[in-house]
């Protein structure tokens, strides 16, 4: 069906900067909405990021002027630049996708620990 392949994560000081990546694969159609979700310990999984197939982005309040999330040219894959990273955005990452005709898929999650 369709399988989701992350990369990108690390350790980095707070201010910098990464970027993460997923590649998805698969017999699906077409992909309707693609998104970035972060769980922290102890804490749910939330909604970092998502973009649509006609790239209208939505971000959560916390990340608002320093993610983005962006569509590549090669469009099974999407991309998350993270900026003026906080001890706060330590969490594992998912990337996450719906497919047509299958559904939600998500990654086997990155980790990305921001720390002095």
């Amino acid at each position: 069906q369709v399988q989701l392949v992350e990369s990108g994560g690390g350790l980095v000081q707070p201010g910098g900067s990464l970027r993460l990546s997923c590649a998805a694969s698969g017999n699906y159609s077409s992909i309707n909405m693609m998104g970035w979700y972060r769980q922290a310990p102890g804490s749910q999984r939330e909604l970092v990021a998502e973009v649509t197939a006609t790239s209208t982005a939505y971000y959560a309040d916390s990340v608002k002027g320093r993610i983005t999330i962006s569509r590549d040219k090669f469009e099974n894959i999407w991309n998350l630049q993270m900026n003026s990273l906080k001890p706060d955005d330590t969490a594992v990452y998912y990337c996450n996708g719906n497919f047509h005709p299958f559904g939600d898929f998500w990654g086997q999650g990155t980790q990305v620990t921001v720390s002095s």
